[in-house]
């Protein structure tokens, strides 16, 4: 009797109550502050720096030139096939084609999760580079020239969003190290090739990757697409991705 009175004082104390709940989530709160703070202030300062200076960072140039040292035949071909792979439509069409799969195994948790992230980024992109108007570098002639505005890469944000996608969708499956693997090799090669072909100034890059990490792991931690462990009676499909989360019906009971 007396042990439950002191663990009842314990759970009424503000600070017994604080560290538990600190315990509890510190997993979400670390993820919340180097999956979606830190990024979203790199990129904040990219965004102010690029501002008062259009012509970029002081390591912009220097990075293209080291870059543009390489150039050769085989080379040229291998960039414009990755900048070709690397098009925001080619990757829409693989999310296209992942939704649909979603769509009729009937995980809709998912999918709202892929269609949030992905359209998403898209509209982040074209709102940043309408508002920072940064020109592509002009350094010398590219094979693959580019008419649109360059911060932040739209090439970079899409291999981000794309890969960060299929790691939240994979996660709970041993196919998460694959994605990881691969989906980290893909995301350096486009990075590459935009800076191979000279129409991408580094900082275009890191703008890019920092803003979609931030974007793609905050709506993550919102929609949750992972939080699928109870398996619904047939066993086809988790009970989380048919059905709202109780503090989700809360929510919507409250409005």
């Amino acid at each position: 009797m007396e042990k439950v009175k002191t663990a009842n004082q314990e759970n009424q104390s503000p600070l017994s109550f604080l560290k538990n709940l600190l315990i509890a989530r510190w997993r979400s709160l670390l993820l919340l502050l180097i999956g979606v703070y830190l990024p979203l202030q790199v990129f904040e300062m990219l965004t102010v720096k690029i501002w008062e200076n259009q012509a970029g960072l002081p390591w912009d140039v220097p990075i293209l030139l080291a870059v543009h040292s390489t150039v050769n035949p085989q080379l040229d071909v291998l960039a414009v096939a990755l900048a070709t792979f690397g098009l925001p439509w080619t990757a829409m069409l693989i999310l296209g084609a992942i939704a649909l799969i979603l769509l009729l195994q009937k995980r809709w948790r998912s999918l709202a999760y892929l269609l949030t992230a992905s359209l998403g980024s898209v509209i982040i992109n074209r709102i940043a580079k309408e508002l920072m108007h940064r020109v592509r570098p002009q350094l010398w002639q590219s094979i693959a020239p580019e008419s649109s505005f360059a911060f932040p890469s739209a090439h970079a944000m899409t291999s981000i969003t794309l890969v960060a996608i299929l790691l939240f969708l994979t996660w709970a499956s041993s196919w998460r190290w694959l994605v990881l693997i691969f989906g980290s090799l893909y995301i350096i090669a486009i990075a590459w090739c935009r800076l191979y072909l000279g129409v991408h100034f580094p900082s275009d890059i890191l703008a890019g990757w920092m803003v979609a990490l931030g974007w793609t792991i905050g709506v993550s931690l919102i929609i949750t697409p992972n939080r699928t462990t109870a398996k619904s009676v047939d066993g086809d499909r988790p009970d989380d991705e048919t059905t709202l989360l109780p503090e989700e019906r809360k929510l919507i009971t409250e409005e």
